[in-house]
């Protein structure tokens, strides 16, 4: 009797020049960045909201929450993820590919913050950075999102 194999696709993108991801299956869509519309808050990584076919959307600056610092250029993508009623963009600087991996090239963060880190995704000698959308968020207030 074989094992099991079970796979995941991640929406890998690059923040300073380092390799992260998302599940697919939070990831809504896309978009170009365009420069969003300033609104008051206490947390810096907050950068303000776009207009998404009529709806409001918050966009999170999610380099400056990791620490990492990146630059806009005419890579940068805005991604909107979704989880429930809760929609948000995330400024990144390029998005690179949809990958699929197995269970085997998923493995724990080591000394990683494991509330913002869900896994390392080794694929050859890349490692990619599989990122836990709520806590990202955790911190604001102002969006919810469930993981």
């Amino acid at each position: 009797m074989s094992e099991q194999v079970n796979h995941k696709q991640l929406v890998v993108f690059t923040l300073g020049g380092e390799h992260y991801a998302l599940p697919i299956q939070v990831v809504n869509e896309i978009i170009r960045y365009t420069e969003p519309r300033s609104v008051a808050s206490r947390t810096d990584w907050v950068r303000g909201v776009i207009s998404l076919r009529g709806r409001i959307v918050p966009v999170y600056d999610v380099a400056a929450r990791l620490g990492l610092s990146s630059e806009l250029t005419e890579q940068s993508k805005i991604v909107i993820v979704e989880a429930g009623a809760e929609t948000a963009g995330v400024i990144v600087d390029s998005v690179e590919e949809v990958l699929t991996v197995s269970d085997s090239q998923v493995e724990d963060a080591p000394g990683a913050d494991s509330a913002m880190i869900e896994a390392i995704v080794r694929i050859d000698e890349r490692l990619i950075v599989l990122l836990t959308l709520g806590a990202i968020f955790a911190e604001s207030g102002e969006f919810s999102m469930a993981a």
